[in-house]
């Protein structure tokens, strides 16, 4: 998953686009239309995705190196129930399995990543590279590609090695620029003449946010006001370096793709008559997508970004910016290195202008931007805290992409909702609901005359959602997290999911109602199935128990006592409000 693309609800994101741009989009124009039927473009490609760390479990297995995420994850405290990626969804055994559920909703292409640390174990090529690495990408590369299914791939989806963050700082240093090229180059090398799309970052925004601005995600700095714009610069320079290697000394050969997958949340402001929220609405967008996107369409940040980081820096006393700078050279290298955009979307906010005052101990890239998010609250939100379903807000962003950087090609790298229960449950309709909805936005858009080539559903499995560990659900697929050997059953939204494609979008209104019910219908099979699963599990893990009672006495209190308890509370605490009630009344 996201990954996740905002911090909490109460933080907040923005910026201004040039002001050329800013003229172009028409931030007064309300379209939340009426539902769409008809088809997407004949060619387009439709696909589902995940990423190392998440999926592949194998943590420590056949040579791989130490990530920030395998160090951060074993920290107590740091992610939800201390859950950790060790085994994750035991993707690395599963190649031929996984593949045939992707067969099953018949994608056109699968986007996963390559982890660093699993082919070049301590981050620095000439030190050692792990052929064993190289043969499990071999290998599932061979086999979509026998599958008639199209790798897209990601370079770094967040899992750095340890240690390039132990001996130089990761993305505080420069020197992560000259070492992620070397990897990607013999990336290109092992696997360009199979893969022709790739992607250098995925969700850059995170990386550097919530890992060196929050500490919410690995490596977990606080360094606030600076990392973040530090950590960014550098990733900058990383991916227009990868480019240009893949320009030079591949392309010609390969014949592939070099993009970048950003994420951003869209921003509408709060009163689209206020020119002081439609500025802080730009801002959002701007201190959010544009941060990345704009160096690499037009050369540089943001101007707005400059403007109020500087303004701020000089503020609290700082003899230069906050927000570092390019320099003539950089600027003209970092220009049109994207042969594709990536974006990956998942929800919306409401923007309203906002003072935050400046000083030295509050300096941050939140109080940077002058801004307040708010939410409506008849906005659906089935999981994560921080997204909630609003279809519209995708069609805006993708027009936004239009008219800010020439209107590229696009491919959605990530679009999808998560849901948050303690309880089993495959018919999940608010999953069919939210790819209805914005699948349906994505091609209004399209006919609006945005360049969307593609859509890759977030996710195909349940798996491990960095510091929310496995307590929300991205997948298609759920994965039963519970059983060693990690098995998967479809979700309704599987055969929702598959419907469209093989129509190749939304033929009727009758047709496409007909497939919500079919795929809920379907689901309860489904559900029983689990069920059964799960009780026989439960079975065996008693008579376990009970054969071993001495090493296995932490097992039971953990799998047998603590769900027992949670559940007797909840009962005899109902049982208690009904008295309560029934004494009232």
């Amino acid at each position: 998953m996201q990954p996740r693309c905002a911090v909490n609800v109460c933080h907040v994101l923005m910026l201004v686009l040039c002001l050329s741009a800013g003229e172009d989009f028409d931030w007064t124009k309300s379209n939340h239309g009426s539902f769409y039927y008809g088809t997407f473009p004949t060619g387009f490609s439709w696909g589902a995705g995940g990423s190392a760390y998440q999926t592949e479990g194998a943590w420590d297995k056949d040579g791989k190196g130490l990530s920030i995420w395998d160090v951060f994850s074993h920290k107590k405290g740091k992610i939800q129930l201390n859950d950790t990626g060790d085994s994750s969804c035991e993707g690395y055994y599963k190649i031929k399995d996984d593949i045939s559920l992707m067969k099953e909703l018949r994608l056109n292409h699968y986007r996963f990543s390559i982890s660093w640390p699993r082919i070049i174990p301590t981050g620095v090529k000439s030190d050692h590279v792990n052929e064993k690495g190289i043969q499990y990408y071999d290998e599932l590369i061979d086999h979509l590609l026998e599958n008639n299914i199209t790798p897209i791939v990601t370079l770094y989806h967040w899992d750095l090695p340890q240690i390039l963050q132990e001996k130089y700082g990761g993305w505080q240093n420069i020197s992560m620029v000259n070492h992620f090229n070397e990897f990607a180059n013999l990336c290109f090398e092992k696997f360009g003449d199979r893969v022709k799309h790739w992607i250098t970052f995925n969700n850059p925004w995170s990386v550097a946010v919530e890992g060196y601005e929050t500490g919410e995600h690995a490596p977990g700095l606080k360094l606030r006001g600076t990392g973040a714009y530090r950590a960014a610069h550098h990733i900058l320079k990383a991916h227009a370096k990868v480019w240009h290697t893949y320009d030079t000394q591949w392309r010609v050969k390969q014949k592939g793709l070099v993009g970048i997958s950003l994420s951003g949340d869209w921003g509408e402001p709060v009163d689209i008559s206020n020119q002081k929220d439609i500025e802080a609405a730009e801002r959002y967008v701007q201190f959010y997508l544009g941060w990345f996107a704009t160096p690499i369409f037009h050369g540089d940040y943001p101007q707005v970004m400059k403007d109020f980081v500087g303004r701020k820096s000089v503020q609290q006393g700082l003899g230069t910016s906050r927000l570092p700078a390019f320099s003539p050279q950089e600027k003209s290298y970092i220009k049109g290195t994207c042969d594709f955009l990536g974006i990956g979307h998942f929800t919306t906010r409401y923007i309203t202008h906002r003072n935050d005052p400046p000083g030295r101990g509050s300096n941050s890239y939140f109080t940077d931007r002058d801004l307040a998010e708010l939410v409506d609250p008849r906005w659906p939100d089935p999981g994560s805290e921080w997204l909630y379903s609003v279809p519209w807000g995708f069609r805006r962003l993708l027009n936004f992409v239009k008219t800010q950087y020439g209107n590229p090609m696009i491919y959605v790298t990530e679009n999808g909702v998560s849901e948050k229960m303690m309880c089993t449950e495959l018919c999940d309709e608010w999953r069919i609901q939210y790819y209805k909805d914005y699948i349906n936005e994505m091609l209004k858009a399209i006919r609006d005359g945005v360049n969307v080539k593609g859509y890759t559903a977030w996710s195909l499995l349940d798996k491990f959602e960095w510091d929310e560990g496995y307590s929300e659900r991205f997948g298609l697929y759920y994965v039963d997290f519970r059983n060693k050997n990690k098995p998967r059953y479809p979700k309704a939204s599987v055969q929702f999911y598959k419907r469209i494609i093989s129509s190749n979008g939304f033929p009727n209104q009758r047709e496409v109602e007909n497939w919500r019910r079919k795929s809920v219908e379907m689901c309860s099979s489904s559900n029983q199935l689990l069920a059964a699963e799960e009780q026989r599990s439960t079975a065996a893990n008693i008579l376990r128990l009970i054969h071993d009672p001495l090493t296995s006495h932490m097992e039971m209190v953990t799998e047998i006592v603590v769900p027992t308890v949670c559940t007797l509370s909840i009962l005899i605490s109902a049982v208690f409000l009904m008295f309560l009630l029934r004494r009232r009344n």
